[in-house]
């Protein structure tokens, strides 16, 4: 509670270094993200008008170079501007608007070396937590795509990496590795099944970077958090409107997006259930992503991309398992752990699913192709 009230003592100073309209009148913590401090500040304009904006410190330790991101987000929001505006769109309601600094940066740095950024609040709209429906992971599908298919010509090389290697495969096996060779806590002999899994597939993680080095997938501009709550829908017709939360925004496959959106919404139970006979890889949900996903895309999409979803499915969800595998021999150090043995659990899971997709995975090539043409 101590840290809160000292980063919201901060902000009276920091609130007014942004480019509001008005006089800030209100200023309260908003939202449950993990990442960044967020705060919701309310401007008063002298025609007795309210105008709302979200504030963040954002998170130094996670990105280590916040100028980079800054620059990948105002960049692709501009560049989105002008593609909803062309459209005939609300750029205020359907993309993230920046608000600069005065000295017109994208942020401002505080005394103690802090970053802090501002965009305007997009009114009437709300956020869903989790998978409800079928309807709601289409409608995510949709949002995703569109997204896709909006930045289908943007130069994707020339954004930054924000985080190197975050859906790298054969990188992220090679850590994995590295963690089962110098088992640091004495914890392989606890998961050598899960162990023999993850090693009898290494082959299947170079497969879309080998057809990324080999040309035959293009680079593309992807979201890589493509959770349902990074959507905002509108309060009133409960149509996506716009993708927030552009932190992770950098080149990579579009296969990244498609593939987390299954691993974490199409999954019939939790990330870290204990009963695995709970979990696996729901096919109507499968092919209401897939719908959606592919209707947004609008054709955007190349036929080999198309081809190789549902390859993206498995190995997003291969590679994560590795990660919390990963993590679990070393030691639990990046992903915060509730109970002993919480990321093994958590590993289970992901391979898991990995095995009921190879199980399903005529019946997830036919529903691809079922839709490659909508």
């Amino acid at each position: 509670m101590g840290e809160a009230n000292l980063v919201y003592g901060e902000i009276d100073e920091v609130i007014g270094q942004f480019q509001m309209e008005g006089k800030a009148v209100e200023k309260k913590p908003y939202g449950n993200g993990h990442i960044n401090d967020t705060f919701l500040v309310v401007c008063e304009t002298p025609e007795g008008k309210k105008k709302r904006y979200i504030l963040q410190k954002m998170n130094h330790s996670i990105f280590k170079a916040p100028e980079q991101l800054m620059e990948n987000v105002v960049n692709v929001t501009e560049y989105l501007r002008k593609v909803i505006l062309a459209q005939g769109g609300d750029p205020d309601r359907e993309t993230l608007n920046v608000v600069k600094a005065k000295n017109d940066s994208s942020y401002y740095v505080d005394q103690k070396g802090d970053y802090w950024r501002m965009f305007l609040f997009v009114e009437g709209t709300v956020c869903l937590e989790m998978v409800e429906s079928a309807k709601d992971f289409y409608d995510s599908g949709v949002a995703f795509g569109n997204f896709q298919k909006m930045l289908a010509d943007y130069p994707a090389k020339t954004l930054h990496e924000t985080i190197p290697n975050f859906h790298n495969t054969p990188s992220r096996f090679r850590d994995f590795q590295k963690a089962v060779q110098e088992d640091k806590m004495g914890r392989a002999a606890s998961a050598q099944e899960e162990i023999a899994f993850a090693l009898a597939r290494e082959n299947d993680t170079k497969v879309l970077t080998d057809l990324l080095k080999a040309g035959e997938l293009p680079l593309r501009v992807t979201h890589n958090d493509t959770k349902l709550n990074n959507i905002l829908f509108d309060e009133n017709t409960k149509k996506a409107i716009c993708i927030i939360d552009l932190d992770t925004v950098m080149p990579g496959l579009s296969h990244y997006d498609f593939g987390d959106s299954i691993r974490f919404g199409a999954s019939t139970g939790a990330e870290d259930e204990k009963d695995l006979s709970k979990i696996e890889m729901d096919l109507a949900l499968f092919e209401a992503f897939t719908k959606g996903y592919l209707e947004g895309c609008g054709g955007s999409l190349t036929e080999k991309e198309i081809e190789m979803l549902p390859m993206g499915a498995k190995l997003m969800t291969y590679e994560c398992g590795i990660r919390f595998l990963a993590d679990y021999l070393e030691g639990d150090v990046y992903f915060k752990i509730h109970r002993e043995g919480h990321n093994l659990d958590r590993a289970r899971t992901q391979f898991k699913l990995v095995k009921d997709m190879e199980d399903k995975w005529t019946e997830m090539a036919a529903i691809v192709e079922k839709y490659k043409n909508k």
